[in-house]
């Protein structure tokens, strides 16, 4: 839209903006949500919530809340609370964003799918010297060691056996009513978690002795320690779960080397920059964190000169640096980022980034780079994804692969040379993302990999799954005989038995490392046998509620295991807001609008007004 329209149509809607009641403002609102079908009409539905916030943060918290509760999104506490807690950020962000901005249509674009996303803007980096003609070292052939990825745990400290698994909630197996309490539903959660709900901290323990048993040489662990109530985390529940989840870990397992999640603070999500006020900073969630991460480390002096969820460490007698970054700065979901103008690089990470890279290059050491969100995934805004995708680009050599959690599916990602011609002999690093250990995607479970001792390359990964559907509390006489049907860890399948198979020629030799080109072949080998594809597809759930992906859906899926830059993955805005799948299921609306990448995207403001806007359009459909 013009912005010279798009300012009329404002000062329309502004004329009568005191005059209007709460309940005015509540009709109007809904109706551009009904009315909100592309770009234009998503910068006009931007320009009633700038009014709305012009009158004040409670007015804005009353007229979403009312909105919320019109809709029937949710429950009416869940609107109210989720809304209350993320206010003060949305008030904020809608009192600076300018109207037909890029700033605005990105948030089109990445929340509401309303407009195309804008063309990346690519951002000046500085890097301190020349790309050299050094290549990835060859393996070593010395003994591998064995390193175990998790994530994305949310245990659920309330969580309570025989508890309503069907509940009305963003999550179950809690006893909000009485009808929900054990006793009292015909659905019961067993003792070791149920697909519909975050897990138990028995299932934690559980996961963790097993992994204990395979004697890691360390673990690393990718985000995501605090569960799904986000209309009810306080920073004293955030601290609880920290203890809770970061204890256990002490407890069982030897060094962890975590990154940070969206989930990991209160508000989830919200993680600012340097740049705005300081009452936004969650800093008592980053000094607990750096707590933790210091004792799982057990190094005293893990950060060289980063704050807010970042740091590098050298791995005692070795040459690998691990480097986690706080990707939560990239995320779509962050509201303050939206903040104009958007900030290229917030809190100056990518320049840290880069300094910790030229150290590692120039120290001849490898590099593991473990962050929470994908730097390809949807999730991720492009110019930060495009800018990441350089400095991994330019430090190729170095970065021995990367690791994500996250989406709880099974996936990878490969950052390319050239992404107008992505080969095998363009290919320049792999994203390993690893499922969850909540199993709302699939059965809890973590990864082995086998990794090169020496160039710390990936040589061979075992994915290994807790079936717990078999524990349900109807499946056992008594809850005695359920508690004592403790969870077998397996083996689900292996990286080169399963993919290298497939290959031409196969690849199963232990000491041949898992290069990016392996990866971009395992996605010809897709192309090439659809049953590889689909094996592939059932591996991102475990097995566990395959949906179909056939015709159009398997290229744009295997674009997307080539798109480490997200503007080259193939994803594109759905034309209206989404939500999860679960959602979908709990309202019995599936397949009326598209899925969204990541299991954590049911939670927060953003995904709520999408149901919103969705129940709203669903409303004119229906008329």
């Amino acid at each position: 839209m013009r912005l010279a329209v798009l300012l009329a149509i404002f000062g329309l809607l502004a004329s009568g903006v005191q005059s209007k009641s709460a309940d005015e403002w509540i009709t109007t609102i809904w109706d551009h949500f009904k009315e909100a079908v592309d770009c234009s009409s998503c910068q006009i539905l931007l320009s009633g919530l700038k009014l709305v916030a012009d009158l004040g943060e409670p007015a804005l918290v009353d007229v979403l809340t009312g909105v919320c509760n019109l809709s029937g999104a949710e429950d009416h506490d869940v609107c109210s609370g989720v809304i209350e807690k993320e206010a003060p950020a949305v008030h904020y962000m809608l009192k600076n964003l300018k109207l037909g901005s890029r700033t605005a249509e990105t948030l089109c674009a990445s929340i509401a799918g309303l407009c195309d996303y804008p063309a990346v803007q690519p951002f000046n980096l500085t890097f301190p010297s020349p790309k050299p003609a050094t290549t990835r070292p060859p393996p070593s052939g010395k003994s591998p060691i064995k390193v175990v990825h998790f994530s994305d745990t949310h245990v659920d400290l309330s969580y309570e056996t025989g508890a309503n698994s069907q509940c009305t909630k963003p999550i179950c197996c809690r006893a909000y009513t009485e009808k929900d309490a054990p006793g009292n539903t015909s659905s019961p959660c067993g003792p070791w978690g149920h697909p519909k709900c975050d897990p138990p901290l028995r299932l934690h323990e559980s996961m963790l002795a097993a992994i204990a048993d395979l004697h890691p040489a360390f673990s690393i662990y990718t985000g995501d320690v605090v569960s799904h109530d986000v209309w009810l985390v306080t920073e004293s529940e955030v601290l609880q779960d920290f203890n809770a989840t970061y204890g256990a870990m002490e407890k069982n397992l030897g060094v962890v080397y975590a990154a940070v999640g969206n989930h990991d603070a209160a508000p989830l999500n919200l993680f600012p920059s340097n740049k705005l006020p300081s009452t936004f900073n969650p800093q008592w969630a980053y000094d607990a964190i750096a707590a933790d991460w210091k004792t799982l480390t057990g190094l005293p002096s893990v950060y060289t000169a980063r704050q807010h969820g970042s740091y590098s460490a050298m791995h005692p007698n070795s040459k690998l640096r691990i480097i986690s970054y706080n990707s939560v700065f990239y995320y779509k979901y962050n509201f303050h980022m939206y903040t104009e103008p958007m900030d290229p690089d917030p809190d100056n990470q990518l320049a840290w980034l880069i300094d910790e890279l030229q150290a590692a290059e120039s120290a001849d050491q490898r590099v593991w780079l473990i962050s929470h969100i994908p730097s390809g995934n949807s999730d991720t805004f492009r110019d930060h994804s495009h800018a990441l995708d350089q400095v991994v680009r330019r430090y190729e050599a170095t970065i021995a692969a990367l690791f994500f959690g996250h989406t709880h599916t099974d996936l990878f990602q490969v950052a390319y040379t050239d992404y107008a011609h992505r080969r095998w002999d363009t290919s320049a690093a792999v994203g390993y993302i690893v499922p969850s250990m909540t199993p709302t995607s699939g059965p809890a479970s973590f990864r082995v990999y086998e990794i090169d001792p020496v160039t710390f390359g990936v040589l061979d990964y075992t994915q290994y799954i807790a079936n717990i559907s078999s524990f349900s509390s109807s499946g056992h006489d008594d809850a005695a005989a359920a508690a004592a049907a403790v969870p077998q860890w397996m083996p689900y399948y292996a990286a080169k038995a399963d993919y290298g198979s497939k290959l031409s020629p196969p690849i199963h030799d232990p000491a041949v490392e898992l290069t990016p080109a392996f990866w971009h072949n395992v996605t010809v080998a897709m192309e090439r046998d659809p049953d590889v594809f689909q094996q592939f597809w059932s591996r991102r759930t475990r097995g566990y509620n395959v949906t179909t992906c056939a015709g159009d859906c398997v290229p744009r899926e295997i674009c997307a295991l080539r798109g480490a830059d997200a503007q080259y993955n193939c994803a594109a805005p759905t034309g209206g807001f989404s939500f999860s799948k679960r959602d979908q299921q709990k309202n019995g609306e599936a397949g009326l609008v598209p899925g969204v990448s990541s299991e954590c995207d049911h939670a927060g403001m953003a995904p709520l007004l999408g149901k919103m806007v969705y129940r709203a359009r669903l409303g004119v459909m229906h008329e």
